[in-house]
């Protein structure tokens, strides 16, 4: 029994540590992003129902989550 709750634990810190990551690397990437396109307001254009923009920041964020996912994988 204690080996299953060893196994919980691990599981859920790692769900922690890759939640929070995924957070930060989410903010960091967006910003990092929104001074690569100074020209560009990509959240005013998502307001205005852009879909090709929220297309480009989905797959941005999605990349991130790949990314992180392989980083974070014991």
């Amino acid at each position: 029994m204690p080996d299953i709750m060893y196994a919980y634990l691990v599981t859920f810190g790692w769900a922690i540590v890759g939640s929070v990551s995924m957070g930060i690397g989410i903010i960091i990437t967006l910003k990092m992003f929104d001074w690569s396109t100074r020209d560009v307001d990509e959240w005013e254009l998502v307001k205005q129902g852009n879909i090709p923009i929220a297309i480009i920041l989905a797959a941005v964020v999605l990349s991130l989550g790949i990314v992180v996912s392989s980083v974070i994988t014991p």
